[in-house]
């Protein structure tokens, strides 16, 4: 069985069932969960938002997502860094960081997984699939 802390999946005893079997994830993954009654897709939550239910199972993102919105940050960092929304094709909204420029970042812009786990912030970190986007 699994839980979640952050985007990493744990082995642990009494918690909601997973889809994944142990040792089966690859290193540069990012899961989410699936509620088993209404089907809504969620990042690291203990209860389904829409219908409450708590039987929530472990899927595998396919890595790819949007920007819904992206704001450049300047305090508690040696350089400007972006903090980005990115609401992934299995329907779930995620934090984290697009690699290039930060005031390139625009919402709507395609993005894929590049890192699961920033090794600074713990968040996952994605880069831009239209590279040329980030430079107009």
């Amino acid at each position: 069985m699994y839980h979640h802390s952050g985007n990493v999946a744990h082995v642990a005893t009494g918690s909601a069932t997973g889809l994944l079997e142990p040792g089966a994830r690859e290193p540069e993954a990012l899961y989410f969960q699936r509620c088993a009654w209404c089907g809504s897709a969620m990042y690291h939550r203990l209860l389904c938002p829409v219908c409450r239910g708590s039987e929530l199972r472990t899927e595998r993102s396919e890595g790819s997502g949007t920007v819904r919105h992206s704001t450049v940050v300047h305090r508690n960092t040696p350089a400007a860094r972006n903090v980005s929304l990115i609401e992934m094709a299995e329907g779930f909204v995620v934090r984290g960081r697009v690699m290039g420029p930060p005031i390139g970042i625009h919402s709507g812009d395609r993005v894929r997984l590049s890192t699961a786990k920033d090794p600074v912030r713990g968040e996952p970190v994605f880069q831009l699939l239209d590279e040329y986007r980030a430079w107009t």
